[in-house]
């Protein structure tokens, strides 16, 4: 099965480098006012929501060491 092996030409890969096409592409739209608009309202919002996400997860995200704080204990572990 991996024996038969047949060549495979490869000289278009080889003409592909100085091949130039003469067809221009045609000229980029410009983007209308309400698109750009649009586009950079979609990115302030994405970029507000990671801001927000951050703002609000930083103090989950805190350790706690504050000096007026007590380690929480449960009411089993209470002895009275």
């Amino acid at each position: 099965m991996f024996g038969r092996r047949e060549p495979v030409p490869f000289a278009f890969v080889a003409e592909a480098d100085r091949f130039r096409s003469n067809v221009t592409p045609p000229p980029r739209e410009r983007l209308s006012a309400g698109q750009m608009a649009g586009r950079w309202l979609l990115g302030l919002t994405i970029v507000a929501g990671l801001v927000g996400s951050l703002v609000i997860g930083t103090p989950a995200l805190s350790t706690g060491d504050n000096p007026g704080s007590q380690p929480q204990q449960s009411q089993a572990s209470q002895k009275n």
